[in-house]
């Protein structure tokens, strides 16, 4: 398609040059009177040659040499970084601001807690990224729990025992849980006792943590997902070491069609948290408490619950704890990230120009020399005709001749042109083709002319698809 638009063009060239040719002779050969009509359409004639042909082809006929105020290569290369620069900016931003969601909500978002008496939780944030602690009480009992704050984490050295007795009633497909955290090395014992009129057994289960207990409901009948699962009936004990520091559920569940009564005795050795050296302590019967984390080495918070009451309804607390984060932190890691993206992005960018001024200083040295488009001919047009046709032709301007000559020149054969032109500049004629146009990849023109292409059309002149970049094509 390239080469048909060429040749079109190159023959357009012969015709014009060989209509002015003879148009000359007819106009000087004809009377004095009539030479004004002469001239006038052969101008005619030329402008509406010229209005279908290229901007190039036009300059090299009239002769007139022009210069459009073009960008040079360094302001587009420059142009393009600025605009890859911003992507890089708003890529990063967008990375760091997921990113920041992730730890803000995710890891230390807000968490409801429910546990049971004799807790002892400890709480240790990054100080990074957390700037303080804060506990809310949800249900308002009589007895709160407390907020203690520490430099170091504590000890775990104080040993406390307690026992539950609970009778409960369970209607066919049902279950009842009592939560306890524990931490390691504690302890639980559980006395059972199961009264149903058919013998129908019972499902005694400790699971440990919520994911846990949540797989139990799902599938009762499958022992793999708990900590201890025991099918009881009548009366018998059960014991269970804890083994790591987390919340259990002590639950029974009825899988039978009727309803059936169990009494469970619940005795637990716990272990809890030193917290006689806290500088900090705050009672969520206040309704909230607010712990500082310190930076850069941080510090510890434990959460307690008070032992068990005699005659409580309940012996179980709802808590919501709430990480504040740090801000500075994120700006800051979101901007060192920017930095040294686009740090990256420089270094990288200034490695592909020298690579290209390299390239192109080796391409000039090592290059052959081009051959032109138009051969001249053996025999000047200009001399053909009467002997007045050269007198009156050496009358003309100078300037007329040349342009009429350069355009009198012969068209090459098919094997010359293929040769000569085929890995030329379709534009200036000059340079070799050594760029492509993205996203269409037409290579037609030098990196020069593509880029002023790109400038001031914006289109591809092969396909006018717009055009994102110009690339240069390298030779190796």
């Amino acid at each position: 398609m390239e080469e048909l638009d060429t040749t079109s063009s190159v023959q357009a060239l012969s015709s014009s040059a060989s209509s002015l040719s003879s148009t000359n002779r007819e106009s000087s050969s004809a009377p004095s009177t009539s030479s004004p009509p002469s001239q006038v359409r052969p101008e005619e004639e030329q402008e509406e040659e010229d209005y279908g042909q290229p901007p190039q082809l036009i300059q090299q006929q009239t002769g007139v040499s022009y210069h459009v105020p073009f960008p040079t290569t360094d302001d587009e290369a420059s142009r393009l970084i600025r605009d890859d620069s911003l992507s890089c900016i708003i890529v990063v931003l967008t990375f760091g601001f997921f990113v920041s969601l992730t730890f803000i909500l995710g890891v230390y978002g807000s968490v409801n807690l429910r546990f049971g008496p004799n807790c002892s939780l400890v709480i240790q944030p990054n100080s990074l990224l957390v700037e303080y602690i804060k506990v809310e009480e949800l249900d308002g009992a009589k007895t709160a729990p407390m907020l203690y704050g520490l430099y170091k984490t504590p000890s775990l050295d104080v040993i406390t025992t307690w026992s539950e007795i609970h009778n409960a009633s369970l209607p066919g497909s049902s279950h009842k849980e009592w939560i306890y955290i524990l931490n390691k090395g504690s302890q639980i014992n559980i006395s059972y006792s199961v009264n149903s009129p058919s013998s129908s057994p019972l499902v005694l289960l400790i699971a440990q943590g919520s994911e846990g207990f949540a797989q139990w409901l799902e599938d009762p009948s499958y022992p793999n997902t708990t900590l201890s699962w025991n099918i009881i009936c009548g009366s018998g004990m059960i014991q269970q070491d804890i083994l790591k520091s987390s919340s259990y559920y002590v639950a029974v569940g009825n899988l039978n069609s009727e309803e059936v009564l169990v009494q469970l005795n619940i005795r637990l050795k716990a272990f809890l948290y030193n917290a006689t050296q806290a500088y900090y302590k705050c009672s969520l019967a206040q309704g909230s408490c607010s712990s500082k984390v310190f930076f850069p080495y941080g510090n510890t918070a434990v959460l307690t619950s008070p032992g068990p009451e005699q005659g409580a309804a309940s012996n179980e607390w709802y808590v919501k704890l709430s990480y504040g984060p740090r801000w500075v932190t994120y700006l800051v890691g979101m901007g060192g990230m920017t930095v040294l993206v686009l740090l990256a992005f420089h270094f990288l960018n200034n490695f592909q120009c020298t690579q290209e001024d390299r390239t192109r200083f080796q391409f000039e040295e090592t290059g052959s020399e081009r051959a032109p488009l138009l051969l001249h001919k053996d025999d000047d047009i200009s001399s053909w005709g009467s002997s007045y046709d050269s007198v009156s032709q050496d009358d003309e301007d100078p300037e007329d001749g040349l342009a009429v000559s350069s355009l009198e020149e012969k068209v090459p054969k098919d094997g010359e042109y293929n040769s000569s032109i085929r890995q030329l500049c379709a534009i200036c004629f000059d340079a070799p083709r050594d760029c492509f146009f993205l996203p269409c990849g037409h290579c037609v023109a030098c990196f020069a002319c593509g880029t002023r292409v790109a400038e001031m059309a914006g289109t591809c002149p092969i396909c006018r698809r717009n055009m994102k970049k110009v690339r240069k094509v390298f030779t190796v």
